[in-house]
């Protein structure tokens, strides 16, 4: 474990790298989709996409005007120890982050019933927003690595968690996941899209899913459950920003928890923005 100015370093520039990085599997698949989109509007539209990836990451500057609220998964290795003041020092990195950055400052200001409503305005102060509680999870590696994911609001917008009767039948469970998939990446506007999918035994073990799904998911490195979704969403022909072509989505990031002896199955979607999981990871 590093010092507490050491960690706050390393969350700061984990926090940047998030922000800014073009990680390498999924720059190979936008080369392959570029070079197979024969939709002139659709071909154009994604040379820009991954021309503004290529600016981002060699000036490490946001992706994206949205900068995203900043959330964070904590991994306990086996024989490690996390304390409070470690905690306090990544918070601590993460406003840093933010601030070097710049975030979108985007904090809003007042009671709760003020903060609802917005009328009390909101702060000119990039650090002020806030990162989302912590999750924590276990891991057989003996480290602490913590993944920061930057999380912008249209997929929120768009997002959807709810149940699914699934009448014993995977079908019935993936066709729900790909008609909702369709119907929100129509809307999102910033596709392609990567879906982020988690299923769980409720609300929040099914988010959790989805978040860590982010953090595993590998563009080249897909399963047939995962190829299927894509595929069958793809046909919707909605394209990139909408204006037609085949990669309405760039892949499915899908992790499976538990599940409760029921008939219902609790399924969370977040159709990432192109520029999304914009997630990086560091060992404190």
């Amino acid at each position: 474990m590093n010092d507490r100015d050491a960690i706050i370093d390393l969350v700061k520039h984990c926090l940047i790298k998030a922000s800014s990085d073009y990680r390498r599997d999924k720059c190979e698949l936008f080369k392959e989709i570029i070079n197979d989109e024969n939709n002139e509007i659709a071909h154009n539209v994604l040379c820009m996409i991954d021309k503004n990836y290529e600016i981002a990451a060699d000036s490490q500057a946001p992706l994206c005007d949205d900068t995203g609220i900043p959330h964070l998964i904590l991994e306990i290795g086996t024989g490690t120890e996390i304390s409070a003041d470690t905690i306090d020092a990544i918070y601590e990195g993460v406003k840093q982050g933010l601030d070097t950055l710049p975030g979108r400052p985007m904090a809003v200001l007042g009671t709760d019933s003020q903060r609802i409503d917005q009328s009390k305005g909101l702060s000119d102060i990039s650090c002020d927003v806030e990162p989302a509680p912590i999750l924590m999870v276990r891991s057989n590696e003996n480290k602490i690595r913590l993944h920061v994911l930057m999380l912008g609001g249209g997929p929120a917008i768009r997002g959807i968690t709810y149940r699914v009767f699934h009448k014993h039948s995977l079908d019935t469970v993936v066709n729900q996941i790909v008609e909702w998939a369709r119907d929100a990446t129509e809307k999102l506007g910033c596709t392609p899209s990567t879906l982020a999918v988690g299923i769980g035994r409720s609300q929040y073990e099914a988010s959790s899913m989805m978040l860590m799904a982010m953090v595993e998911g590998r563009y080249d490195k897909q399963s047939d459950l995962e190829k299927r979704i894509t595929k069958e969403v793809n046909e919707s022909g909605a394209g990139p920003l909408g204006v037609g072509g085949k990669h309405t989505v760039l892949a499915t990031f899908l992790k499976v928890g538990p599940q409760r002896a029921s008939g219902v199955r609790i399924v969370c979607l977040r159709p990432c923005c192109c520029f999304e999981p914009r997630v990086y990871s560091v060992d404190l």
